[in-house]
């Protein structure tokens, strides 16, 4: 599937709209005059996503075909060795969803950072089910280390109002990311009632919490504000971030890439290696340089 020409070039062939939802290999788009349509896409090739703005032509009345995908500013996806899931497109911030109950996975929450970094997409962590004292603070003080980072942690109760969210979504186009479980849909009801995406009851045997998104829908807030829901996950694949640029996704390593001895130095056990000493010295947490080992196996 072609690009979206560059409009500073020429004229679109098609009229252009923007993807609100995906269903398989279905899609809802949103025209320029507020129509939603039903589209799929021109031939066998994948790779649309929620939020992509795309080239369509009309085959009948509220139908049409995607001919082509206009360039990204941002695409958020995991992969693993035989496949990718796109996530979504265009967005400027991605909110972790996580929680005490069921409790999370803090590799998790690094791997969405390593993919979110790459694409240099803001990030806001999310701590639902606030109203669960004292688990809350248990989670707190594992998300310390990320408010350290100088990562955002907003800790709330999506049940009992979101009113502490609203001002970091202001003329933001953010999507939903968590395991399942957390309590996104809770969330996206509380923001847009209309919504009424699917929740259910968590797992308290098995720690965990049931698929209940089972497509991405964009939503919006207002003329310059907008999120998507996205289903939840309990893997997030890094395949598609080279061996080489995996520690640019771990922000506190920044001052040290590059001041290593050896040029092609991985921060495992070479000698000389400048994120490991700094991890020696205090000024890197020994915890993201294990997730980071993680990682790299």
């Amino acid at each position: 599937m072609s690009p979206c020409p560059d409009k500073t070039k020429r004229q679109a062939r098609y009229p252009i709209g923007q993807v609100i939802a995906a269903f398989g290999r279905h899609y809802s788009i949103k025209t320029t005059n507020g129509e939603i349509i039903s589209c799929v896409m021109r031939g066998k090739k994948g790779g649309i996503a929620c939020g992509d703005r795309v080239e369509y032509q009309l085959t009948a009345a509220e139908q049409g075909v995607i001919e082509a995908v206009c360039p990204r500013t941002s695409l958020l996806y995991r992969s693993d060795a035989f496949k990718e899931k796109i996530i979504a497109a265009n967005v400027t911030q991605v909110i972790i969803v996580v929680a005490a109950i069921p409790s999370f996975s803090e590799e998790l929450i690094n791997r969405c950072l390593v993919a979110v970094e790459s694409e240099n997409i803001e990030v806001l962590i999310v701590l639902n089910k606030a109203d669960l004292v004292e688990p809350t603070q248990v989670a707190m003080a594992t998300l310390s280390l990320y408010q350290d980072l100088g990562y955002c942690v907003l800790p709330l109760c999506a049940l009992q109002g979101v009113s502490a969210l609203q001002p970091y979504l202001s003329n933001h186009f953010s999507v939903l990311a968590g395991q399942s479980g957390m309590g996104k849909s809770t969330l996206l009801n509380a923001l847009v009632p209309q919504a009424r995406r699917a929740t259910a009851e968590i797992s308290l045997a098995l720690d965990s919490g049931c698929h209940t998104t089972t497509h991405s829908q964009l939503y919006s807030l207002d003329d310059n504000s907008a999120i998507i829901d996205s289903p939840g996950f309990q893997e997030f694949g890094l395949n598609h971030i080279a061996e080489e640029s995996l520690a640019w996704g771990f922000i506190e390593f920044h001052p040290y890439l590059g001041q290593c001895k050896f040029n092609n130095c991985r921060h495992v056990t070479e000698p000389g290696c400048a994120v490991v000493q700094a991890v020696q010295q205090g000024k890197i947490n020994s915890r993201r340089l294990n997730y980071y080992h993680r990682l790299l196996r």
